[in-house]
């Protein structure tokens, strides 16, 4: 599963709400809720976020190993 928490860490740090993603930016309400719930993104979403925080994609996101079933 890919996860996006580390985005959160990455926008305290350069001091970016996500109300300034909106508003400044143009990243749509409805990307921002998909992070939020580790959901599909587009890739163009990524870069943007990239280059928005002047940051490597690792800043963002990162690979959690999905839990095998214990059936």
């Amino acid at each position: 599963m890919i996860k996006y928490d580390r985005l959160w860490q990455t926008l305290k740090e350069k001091n970016i709400s996500q109300y300034s993603l909106q508003k400044d930016y143009g990243v749509d309400k409805a990307q921002l809720y998909r992070l939020r719930n580790n959901q599909i993104v587009k890739t163009i979403t990524i870069n943007n976020l990239c280059r928005i925080l002047n940051c490597k994609v690792e800043d963002i996101m990162e690979y959690v190993p999905d839990e095998p079933d214990t059936e």
